[in-house]
């Protein structure tokens, strides 16, 4: 199996960890899930992650040829338009991001939303590959977390999003819309049938009681055998814990601002008559 060459990000604000992976024979590379500053109490965004992205593709000589979504983030808000523009790669996210546009279309009321897949410049889909110099980009549907999510499979290396963390952490939510617990299990399942030895690479680490260190890199092998969310537990069990470990969680702090844009490949609302560009809060609908 082919080995492509990886380099993480982490941006502790989000906890998100993003990728910078190419072909070492060709230098032919891809993002994926980027991240664009935004501070919430200004409402001031920066591109100071996303620079970092291109400076580390500049020192390794790769030239980005896609930028990669797992699905519409709700915990930080992307920035692949910054890299579109700087680069000239595609933004590229699995089809089933039209039925999330679709629910979020309506509750923010987003009069520009098409809910058809734009702007985002390519919808994949399951079992699709992309060309990366010699190595291809694998596309898995692997939806649970949300109904667009999937799972980019380079040589040997997985990129999983939001599907599971670190095998201490355990799994993602399911209390999105159209997110499901079985769901995720069954997608979960296709990514552990991969051969064990696969390096697996997280969207997000939190840091599990008792670890110091974040941490965003392991295999298949160790999900099979120690993910605590997973290891000697059956479907139904699974879903049993996921849906009540749910009700308990608070939503991110982000998603208001991320999701509105996030399902627009990332591109901030359209300015008004002020020229600003203004993000909503819906009251009492969430």
């Amino acid at each position: 199996m082919r080995v492509p060459q990886v380099r993480a990000f982490f941006d502790e604000p989000t906890f998100t960890v993003s990728y910078l992976v190419w072909d070492p024979a060709t230098r032919r590379g891809a993002v994926i899930d980027s991240v664009l500053d935004f501070d919430p109490k200004s409402g001031r965004t920066g591109t100071r992650s996303a620079e970092a992205m291109l400076k580390a593709a500049e020192q390794e000589a790769v030239t980005i040829d896609w930028l990669l979504e797992t699905h519409a983030h709700a915990d930080h808000i992307s920035g692949a338009p910054f890299l579109k523009k700087a680069t000239g790669a595609p933004i590229v996210i699995g089809e089933h991001i039209k039925a999330v546009q679709r629910v979020f279309k309506d509750v923010f009321n987003l009069s520009y939303v098409t809910a058809d897949g734009r702007p985002f410049d390519r919808l994949v889909t399951d079992g699709e590959a992309l060309p990366l110099g010699e190595l291809e980009i694998k596309v898995l549907h692997t939806p649970g977390h949300t109904p667009a999510c999937v799972s980019y499979l380079i040589g040997d290396a997985l990129f999983v999003g939001d599907t599971v963390f670190m095998p201490d952490y355990g799994t993602a939510r399911t209390d999105f819309p159209g997110g499901d617990a079985r769901t995720l299990y069954r997608s979960i399942q296709k990514l552990l049938a991969l051969p064990e030895e696969t390096r697996m690479f997280l969207c997000h680490d939190y840091k599990a009681p008792g670890r110091d260190v974040y941490a965003w890199q392991t295999t298949v092998g160790e999900q099979r055998g120690k993910n605590i969310h997973l290891a000697g537990i059956s479907e139904d069990e699974f879903v049993a814990m996921r849906e009540a470990r749910d009700k308990t969680l608070s939503m991110p702090a982000l998603i208001l601002p991320s999701i509105q844009v996030n399902i627009q490949a990332g591109e901030l609302p359209p300015p008004e008559a002020n020229g600003v560009r203004y993000l909503k809060l819906p009251i009492d609908v969430l």
